[in-house]
């Protein structure tokens, strides 16, 4: 139990700096480059993923990322997209919450699935 607790924690930690670096891109793109919000979304988080698979790899699950895992960890991104899309659709567009804050609202609710299909993807199997 020790184990998955530090583990999740610090998937937390790794999830905190993914989101800054991720939300820090969406702001640039809405902001600056004045881009549709799903537009921003969808850079921010391709380019927040290169950096997630590897602070998850060397600091959350201790394993060396190879390329192999590098090509799957994508796939354990599909349940965190999809969902934080469809939330993020449903909260601007339904629920008219500001389009800055609805990703952080999203979060809340993506990051179990992805800590359990992160875990699997990455972890050696037993």
């Amino acid at each position: 139990m020790r184990y998955i607790n530090n583990e999740f924690t610090k998937f937390i930690i790794v999830g905190g700096i993914n989101t800054l670096h991720y939300y820090l891109i969406y702001i640039l793109c809405l902001s600056v480059f004045q881009l549709h919000y799903f537009l921003a979304h969808t850079l921010g988080f391709f380019v927040s993923l290169v950096g997630s698979f590897f602070l998850n790899s060397f600091f959350t699950y201790k394993i060396k990322p190879t390329l192999r895992k590098f090509l799957r960890f994508p796939l354990t991104q599909v349940v965190n997209t999809g969902l934080s899309t469809v939330l993020l659709f449903l909260f601007v567009d339904i629920l008219r919450i500001e389009s800055s804050i609805a990703p952080i609202i999203a979060v809340c609710f993506t990051v179990p699935a992805t800590f359990i299909t992160t875990g699997k993807v990455l972890r050696p199997s037993c």
